[in-house]
């Protein structure tokens, strides 16, 4: 049976994703937060209107996708935030796996003693695993993740085809 090969250049080529990624990775986070459009013109809703057609939706996401990358990377933020909000059991593994490495990592390679007992980093770093993926396994975080992408995706791309440009920058690609 033969594999169908499906060319991702092709695919995304058409929206500019590769050039869009370069500038992504080259910014640091407080510069990319540091653009951030107001609120009002974030949910200008007099801008709002159904394109008429598909070119129209590829030229509307283009020029969005550039203008509010910043406010869809909080947009982004801030449903990762109700994401573990509503998942406590994945943020209680998380911050278990991240307090138990710090505080094994505060031990600076010494054994814990307790009262009874001596414990190595080794068998602290096993206890850890132990407890961790198991729970970890059951909070879902592929649920979790997906759902994450799912929601972002339906948002940014709702809003970046729907929110028409501004007047003044519709009129000035056209030639006269």
């Amino acid at each position: 049976m033969a594999t169908m090969q499906i060319p991702i250049d092709a695919l995304t080529s058409r929206l500019n994703l590769g050039g869009r990624l370069d500038g992504v990775r080259s910014q640091s986070i407080a510069s990319r937060f540091a653009n951030l459009k107001p609120v009002s013109e974030f949910l200008d809703f007099k801008r709002l209107s159904k394109p008429a057609n598909f070119g129209e939706v590829q030229t509307r996401v283009n020029y969005n996708l550039g203008y509010f990358s910043s406010n869809y990377a909080a947009v982004f933020v801030m449903l990762s935030l109700y994401a573990l909000l509503k998942n406590p059991l994945l943020l209680f593994v998380i911050f278990l796996a991240v307090g138990g490495m710090y505080g094994i990592g505060r031990l600076g390679g010494r054994d814990l003693e307790l009262g009874f007992t001596r414990a190595t980093s080794t068998q602290l770093y096993t206890a850890l695993v132990v407890i961790c993926i198991p729970l970890g396994l059951i909070s879902s975080p592929f649920a979790t993740l997906l759902w994450l992408i799912g929601a972002t995706g339906v948002s940014v791309m709702g809003h970046a085809s729907f929110m028409d440009r501004p007047i003044e920058n519709a009129f000035s690609e056209e030639a006269v």
